[in-house]
């Protein structure tokens, strides 16, 4: 199990994207990331079900606790859900191939 943080590979870049950059106390696995990666098919869709995933555990928790006169609520799933759909959204306007149009029309 390898955690490193480098954002000049695509592991580093979805740490960047989604906050998983203390590598002390990660909350992914490079190979858990690259399997984001490759399943999604880009950085984007990958740092989504990441986040997607993270939520996920989070969800397990009560929404909110009140003890005393303390009392907070859990909205970093909402905020994380948030930010994968952001992706997901900023992913569909990415062409799947990287081709150049073809004039067809001759100059004269």
């Amino acid at each position: 199990m390898t955690v490193t943080y480098d954002i000049t590979n695509d592991v580093g870049k979805v740490r960047l994207l989604i906050g998983d950059k203390t590598i002390a106390d990660p909350v992914f696995t490079d190979e858990e990331l690259q399997y984001f990666i490759t399943a999604e098919g880009s950085v984007n869709l990958g740092a989504a079900a990441a986040l997607e995933a993270w939520a996920a555990q989070y969800g397990a928790n009560a929404d909110s606790e009140k003890i005393g006169d303390y009392a907070y609520t859990q909205s970093i799933v909402n905020k994380m859900l948030a930010l994968a759909a952001n992706l997901r959204a900023g992913a569909v306007n990415v062409p799947a191939m990287a081709w150049a149009e073809i004039n067809v029309v001759e100059d004269d």
